[in-house]
């Protein structure tokens, strides 16, 4: 069975090495013991008894060569930090590096324009679980056919991370662009971001997962009161997110093989997987 190599990068960061310990374990893939990650970091960690080398900012372009040495190609997986975002993508695009990139944050616009003016596939964005991608297509579905339907809602969004997570949800984000389009006078800047352990065990959060979750509700109230409509999806822990960005990997290597070039989306791994 030919298998895919992989890259995790961002490790030892948690979404990073939940995603490798996932990689590991799956036939599919093999993984290359290397990591590009931030500085200041340690010069190894050990994954399922794996030695991953981790590789600073400035030690990347020698890193790359001793990778090219053991396969001609592979797939990178980016799970790093919103800061890093663009100047990764940028290096990604310029050494042919078709990658999946799970971080939130960063100039998007700027993001799929370098994709879309290089030689690799990429797939970009801000939420892996297959799942909530899904209810994500059937709201769009929704503001797409039936604009306007909450016009003159009143609607609340109160999503709950673990404490350094350091933006808003992109999937909080994206989900709101959809209501605006069904009427809802809605904005960015209104969403409650709960980033306090306290408030998140009495939200009823787990402690054990107050380090790894991700809590959202939507809520609209009719402009009288008389109904209310909620949306909810609570993860707890982060291997929903390692099937999702795995089956990533899988589709951009078949439009690696095919020559195809561009910015896909988690919607078109669900209708291709």
């Amino acid at each position: 069975m030919t298998t895919t190599h992989i890259m995790i990068n961002g490790v030892p960061g948690k979404v990073a090495t939940t995603i490798l310990a996932h990689a590991i374990d799956d036939e599919r893939f093999t993984v290359l013991p290397y990591s590009f990650t931030g500085p200041d970091t340690d010069k190894s960690i050990r994954v399922k008894e794996t030695e991953i080398t981790l590789v600073s900012p400035d030690e990347r372009q020698e890193a790359l060569a001793e990778i090219r040495k053991r396969c001609d190609s592979f797939i990178t997986v980016d799970y790093t930090h919103p800061s890093a975002v663009d100047a990764n993508v940028a290096f990604y695009c310029a050494e042919g590096l078709p990658f999946v990139m799970g971080t939130t944050g960063g100039n998007r616009e700027q993001i799929r324009e370098d994709v879309n003016h290089s030689t690799i596939p990429a797939v970009i964005a801000p939420n892996m679980a297959k799942q909530i991608v899904g209810l994500q297509a059937m709201i769009e579905y929704g503001a797409k056919n039936f604009p306007g339907l909450f016009k003159g809602f009143q609607m609340t969004v109160k999503e709950s991370h673990q404490s350094w997570k350091a933006d808003t949800s992109g999937t909080a984000k994206a989900i709101i662009r959809q209501f605006n389009l069904l009427g809802v006078d809605f904005t960015e800047a209104d969403i409650d971001m709960v980033r306090e352990p306290e408030a998140q065990k009495a939200m009823g959060i787990p402690e054990e997962h107050i380090d790894g979750h991700g809590w959202h509700t939507y809520t609209l109230c009719a402009p009288d009161g008389s109904s209310e409509f909620g949306i909810t999806h609570n993860i707890n822990g982060r291997d929903i997110y390692a099937e999702g960005t795995l089956d990533a990997v899988a589709f951009l290597e078949k439009k690696r093989l095919s020559g195809t070039t561009g910015c896909f989306s988690m919607i078109d791994v669900l209708k291709n997987s």
